[in-house]
């Protein structure tokens, strides 16, 4: 195995390296973070959408089948999943914005990505609120 403080031949370069920075100082940049959340919540949308054709595929197979989907999802852990589901899918299509504007060489500036990731992060918590008080006031004044 290497020894981590040879130096190459080279006398006294091993004490000059820098260290690498610990977790503790480090800093995620937010387009890191974005970066990250985009592919995960891609992931996230290919479980949801299984999740979909579980659905529909109970709808179209008999009465209990679809009976007992609906249940699941009413429960609190499938209004969770849908929850969860609906800021996956906000937030992917507010990164595939965000990447179309890239695309057109627009906002690549270090002080605009930042503003963009921020949005892209505000932005879909905010139409997943949104779109769930509307959905829960529709579901309210139909029953």
């Amino acid at each position: 195995m290497a020894d981590p403080n040879a130096s190459a031949g080279k006398p006294g370069l091993a004490d000059s390296r820098p260290l690498s920075p610990h977790l503790q100082i480090y800093r995620w940049p937010i387009t890191m973070t974005m970066s990250i959340l985009h592919r995960v919540t891609g992931g996230a949308l290919y479980v949801g959408t299984l999740l979909l054709a579980w659905w529909l595929l109970a709808a179209a197979t008999s009465p209990s089948a679809f009976a007992w989907m609906q249940w699941f999802i009413g429960s609190p852990l499938g209004l969770l999943i849908l929850f969860g589901y609906t800021w996956a899918l906000m937030h992917h299509m507010l990164g595939g914005i965000r990447h179309f504007i890239w695309d057109f060489g627009h906002g690549l500036g270090p002080g605009e990505r930042n503003v963009y990731a921020w949005a892209n992060l505000i932005g879909s918590v905010a139409l997943t609120v949104l779109i769930w008080i509307v959905g829960l006031l529709a579901f309210s004044s139909a029953n």
